[in-house]
């Protein structure tokens, strides 16, 4: 079977169900937008990866990352 034919897993939604908005609708917990969080169910997987790459630079803009 060739990496075509693959089905590919979807990717995890980054939510840590600590959902606060701060005051540029950014979620305190996932980092991810307004917009990201009510668009997600319908992303494609590289779409998804998109927004966790942003969700990664808007949590080490803020410092808190480990």
């Amino acid at each position: 079977m060739s990496e075509d034919n693959i089905p590919q897993k979807d990717v995890a939604s980054p939510c840590v169900g600590v959902c606060i908005l701060d005051t540029n609708d950014v979620c305190e917990g996932c980092f991810r937008s307004v917009n990201e969080i009510t668009r997600w169910a319908g992303m494609d997987n590289d779409e998804k990866k998109r927004v966790i790459s942003r969700t990664w630079q808007r949590a080490k803009a803020s410092g808190r990352t480990l």
